[in-house]
């Protein structure tokens, strides 16, 4: 019996850059309030959201993704022909095939990269961080970028009071090496699908198709349930992601929670009593809720304003439909 040769690859994987890209138009509370009973201060107290970003045409999950690659892979200071691996998670591209991240492999000049898409909502960066930190330990791959993209603003039903002030669109990307000591820990991550119906699309595309309804699929939820399993299970799987890791939220510089709700991220901040020290990313004010682009682009957000530094120890957790979630413990670029 033959035996097949081991992978070599790094002892460890980190994140080595990061890249955002944020659509031209900022769509403030007054431009939602046009088409739904509320008020800015409603809105406001409830999300913690003041604006978000809605993409046009030409800013396609395409167009969006390879600007913020560009940028991470420029502060990684690599080559896109040294990517050897792109991974895309996004609910958003429309085309069931080709998964979009053969596009960006290629406009992005990869020297043909492995490369495909991941369905994991608001949990997708940290499903694709984890799959980037796999290629590189186990060594198909020297550097993977992880890039997390919507444009939520096509599957918003601007006529639902509870959704249409809360998606946003955007792309961040990371890139992923390798390291010579941890800086990725242990992924903390799983699915609960006995509650998919809290966070769902409304019909199958080929309800509409068929003519069976007329109004286009959108994104809907149950608001309390979800801000309820998020604040009370998502709590304890953060704790379980720093346990993992083997420290403790004293430990801790940043906290960069999925971009979901102000509300969801202040009771997680009390739930992991994070002490006054721990930057907490709260882009959401300004981004809204950009599913799984939300953390790689609240980490760019912080790096570039000073908020947080590189080497900072920081705590990301993405959660949402499915219900999915995944937490880890990373050093930032």
């Amino acid at each position: 019996m033959a035996k097949i040769k081991p992978s070599k690859g790094a002892p460890y994987a980190r994140i080595l850059g990061v890249g955002g890209y944020r659509p031209t138009r900022v769509v403030p509370n007054e431009v939602i309030l046009e088409t739904i009973d509320s008020s800015d201060e409603w809105i406001r107290s409830r999300s913690g959201i003041e604006t978000r970003h809605w993409a046009n045409d030409e800013e396609t999950v395409a167009a969006m993704s390879i600007e913020a690659s560009g940028k991470a892979i420029a502060d990684a200071g690599i080559s896109a022909e040294q990517i050897g691996g792109v991974i895309v998670s996004t609910v958003s591209h429309f085309k069931q095939t080709p998964a979009v991240a053969t596009e960006i492999a290629d406009k992005l000049g990869t020297a043909k990269a492995a490369a495909f898409d991941i369905s994991a909502g608001c949990a997708g960066f940290g499903y694709g961080l984890t799959l980037a930190k796999g290629m590189i330990v186990e060594g198909s791959a020297e550097y993977v970028l992880v890039i997390g993209v919507e444009r939520l603003s096509d599957l918003t039903d601007l006529e639902d009071r509870a959704t249409a002030f809360l998606f946003g669109d955007g792309a961040g990307a990371v890139v992923v090496g390798p390291a010579q000591e941890p800086a990725i820990g242990p992924t903390v991550w799983g699915s609960e699908g006995d509650k998919s119906e809290t966070i769902k699309q409304t019909v199958p595309w080929t309800d509409y198709r068929s003519g069976e309804v007329a109004k286009f699929p959108a994104i809907t939820q149950e608001g309390q349930a979800v801000f309820r399993w998020a604040v009370f299970e998502m709590a304890k799987v953060a704790k379980e992601a720093l346990d993992a890791a083997g420290i403790s939220a004293d430990d801790l510089d940043v906290f960069i929670p999925h971009q979901a709700n102000e509300r969801i991220i202040d009771s997680m901040v009390k739930t992991l009593k994070l002490p006054e020290s721990v930057t907490v990313a709260r882009d959401v004010r300004t981004t809204g809720n950009t599913s799984a682009a939300s953390i790689p682009l609240a980490m760019e957000r912080l790096l570039a304003t000073g908020e947080a530094k590189s080497g900072d120890t920081a705590l990301v957790i993405g959660f949402g439909a499915g219900l999915v979630y995944a937490a880890t413990v990373v050093t930032l670029p």
